[in-house]
């Protein structure tokens, strides 16, 4: 079984108090339950462990109804590192796993992971089924010697903090609210592609980035974001869409023009924050009418970016 054959992977060298999740978007909800998770650690003298997957397990369960990532399996782990974590523990989310009682999962945690306890949240649930929620889990616990603590959810301005209102947000591009329930800016992170030159003939050069159809995305429009080039920071100016003014309504695209830059950036890795929505994306009659439009959007990005 592959699950196994991942955890076997690790040895750790102490006992471990784990939690269990996606952690998408690493957000406050979830820096408020690893904190919980570091400090109780801490307290008893045990490692911390954090367990994710790969895959959202509603791709596997629910293929048709799947959820746009807020983070690439590669970022959540940095995230996930940041808030001091011991160990963080990438699992694949396979019918194999999918069809494991709560009883077997729990003791491979046991026997590979040397678990000695479990922090949840109030809502959740392993195994099969979803039969391992707090209750069928504390009487697991006495009898296979594990703790269970549940840690209350992170309440902002009376809203439970969670993925699925944090895409909500995204969706309807409130990057303040966005920016408030994670903790920090909404990024993008992939390497620079190359364009077709317009917003050099224009005036105002891009560093075009590609979109994965699998993460979540603002929606089209033009933001004021920050760039990130070889560890420095740029203020920029961004566009999310089809750049209809072109006729080019099928692909999109991320594009952002990067102020004071001036370098290569191709085949570079560059990642965008993306602050504050300025306007959604339209259609001008004309190249100039688009120029002044652009202007317009530097000037004002920079303002907010200042």
């Amino acid at each position: 079984m592959r699950v196994e054959e991942e955890l076997a992977r690790f040895s750790p060298r102490e006992d471990m108090l784990l939690t269990i999740g996606v952690f998408d978007g690493v957000h406050l909800g979830h820096r408020h339950l690893i904190s919980n998770l570091v400090e109780l650690a801490h307290k008893q003298n045990l490692l911390s462990g954090v367990i994710t997957f790969r895959q959202h397990p509603r791709e596997l369960l629910s293929p048709h109804n799947i959820l746009p990532y807020l983070t690439t399996i590669t970022e959540r782990e940095q995230l996930l590192k940041k808030e001091g974590i011991d160990t963080v523990v990438v699992l694949p989310f396979d019918r194999d796993l999918s069809r494991l009682s709560a009883r077997d999962f729990v003791s491979l945690l046991k026997k590979h992971l040397r678990m000695r306890g479990l922090v949840i949240g109030p809502d959740f649930a392993l195994g099969k089924n979803r039969e391992g929620n707090f209750t069928a889990l504390s009487s697991l616990g006495k009898e296979m010697d594990f703790t269970v603590t549940i840690v209350p959810p992170k309440i902002i301005n009376g809203e439970t903090v969670s993925s699925t209102i944090i895409r909500k947000a995204l969706a309807e591009g409130d990057m303040d609210k966005v920016t408030r329930l994670l903790g920090r800016p909404f990024s993008l992170q992939d390497k620079v592609i190359p364009g077709e030159h317009r917003g050099a003939k224009l005036g105002f050069p891009t560093a075009n980035m590609s979109i994965d159809s699998k993460r979540a995305i603002p929606p089209d429009g033009v933001y004021a974001t920050l760039v990130y080039i070889d560890g420095k920071r740029y203020q920029a100016i961004t566009n999310i869409g089809k750049r209809p003014t072109f006729g080019e309504e099928d692909e999109r695209i991320i594009e952002s023009h990067i102020l004071n830059y001036h370098q290569n950036l191709y085949g570079k890795e560059f990642k965008i924050e993306i602050i504050q929505r300025l306007r959604a994306e339209k259609r001008f009659n004309n190249i100039e009418e688009l120029k002044k439009q652009i202007a317009e959007d530097v000037k004002r990005g920079s303002e907010i970016l200042n």
